[in-house]
């Protein structure tokens, strides 16, 4: 069998490679159905871009290498996209994204992208080998039923993406045939994960949740922070997990709209009587006040406390600070960080420099989104920026 373009990985940025490469292209995923991690992503609904996607949300051992894909392939091209097909679609907090109806309808949406442009999808297909020759690529490919084929392909697109949730499938492929090829590969972790602390110890707070503001490692998100029995999850706590490394601090600010020492102050005038526990509790969730008692040791009236101890009790809250004994790791994992690295690849192409037909796109390359739709952005933005590479290298030979 020979084709002109292989493209490993049916998921966000291969299928949207698949619509933009043109010629003989042929789109292979072990999977049983194509895209499914978007059909999982948002709640069912894909948070599918994010109106202020730019450089300055992605992270990678070079924070310029995604400017020319974003800039060329932005989220209003996708947009343009989605309603395109009729796909009714909302926006969020923070600029984020999503489908009115379903994640499914933005998979159906690619699919019929990379029909139209003549792309064949073989599903429940996995890929022993690929190896590379003269005129371009052979790979062994193994269907789930019958015999095994060798493709040839004067293309391959690696579109597998990462480590994470690998209950899904998500595998090491793309790091190991770039190391096949002498591509380095960087440093991976598991990134946009909820943290977890030994012996339950948020247990009896699980199920609670608030705004906050947390920082580690010299940067900060204002979002939501919710408790489970496992740890620390939510928006803000998936945001700090990518710039978090094993033994930093988490500093939290459980009060970040309001300074709590003012308002206790002031409440003191009046209240003076009342208990401090329920002061705190008609601004903090109760149960989280609760927990702090003990170990801030929260007793008394308002009265009781003089303005050196409500500063020393609020200072406390408004930068919590905690050490996370680690993450869920890929098994819960939304992106791995890192990945391919991108001093081997073209950022206008994501071409292989020293390997000419060899494309690396999406999450397996060392570039990283924020929570919010940013990762899909990378993925439409990457996989039509190696499309249309693929499809003006055939319009020239």
């Amino acid at each position: 069998m020979e084709v002109d373009t292989l493209i490993i990985g049916a998921g966000a940025a291969g299928m949207m490679c698949a619509a933009h490469a043109g010629g003989r292209t042929l789109l292979v995923d072990h999977a049983k159905k194509p895209g499914e991690k978007i059909r999982i992503s948002g709640g069912g609904r894909c948070n599918f871009t994010n109106l202020h996607a730019g450089p300055a949300n992605f992270l990678s051992g070079n924070p310029h290498f995604c400017k020319s894909a974003l800039s060329r392939y932005t989220q209003w091209d996708f947009i343009a996209l989605v309603e395109k097909h009729g796909i009714a679609w909302h926006e969020k907090t923070l600029g984020q994204l999503f489908c009115d109806d379903s994640a499914k309808q933005i998979v159906a949406m690619l699919t019929r992208e990379a029909a139209a442009a003549g792309a064949d999808l073989h599903l429940e297909t996995g890929v022993d080998a690929i190896e590379r020759g003269p005129d371009g690529f052979t790979a062994t490919l193994t269907p789930a039923r019958g015999k095994k084929r060798r493709v040839s392909a004067r293309n391959v697109v690696l579109a597998t993406g990462g480590k994470s949730i690998p209950a899904m499938g998500a595998t090491g492929f793309a790091y190991d045939i770039a190391r096949q090829f002498g591509l380095p590969v960087t440093e991976t972790r598991a990134a946009l994960v909820p943290f977890t602390f030994p012996e339950k110890r948020f247990a009896d707070l699980s199920g609670t949740a608030l705004p906050v503001r947390a920082t580690t490692g010299g940067t900060t998100f204002d979002e939501a922070m919710l408790f489970t029995h496992r740890g620390l999850s939510g928006p803000a706590m998936l945001q700090a997990s990518s710039y978090w490394r094993e033994g930093q601090p988490l500093a939290i600010d459980l009060s970040p709209g309001l300074s709590l020492f003012d308002h206790l102050r002031a409440r003191r005038q009046v209240h003076g009587g009342r208990n401090l526990t329920t002061e705190l509790s008609a601004v903090l969730p109760a149960k989280l006040v609760h927990h702090l008692a003990a170990p801030l040791a929260l007793t008394g009236n308002l009265a009781d406390q003089n303005d050196a101890r409500l500063a020393e009790i609020c200072d406390s809250l408004h930068a919590w600070q905690l050490l996370p004994s680690g993450t869920e790791g890929y098994r819960t994992a939304e992106v791995t960080l890192g990945g391919i690295d991108t001093a081997a690849l073209s950022s206008r192409t994501m071409e292989a420099r020293d390997v000419p037909g060899l494309y690396v796109i999406g999450e397996a390359v060392d570039v990283t989104g924020w929570l919010g739709g940013y990762n899909f952005q990378w993925a439409w933005s990457s996989g039509w920026a190696a499309g249309q590479a693929i499809a003006q290298t055939s319009r020239t030979t």
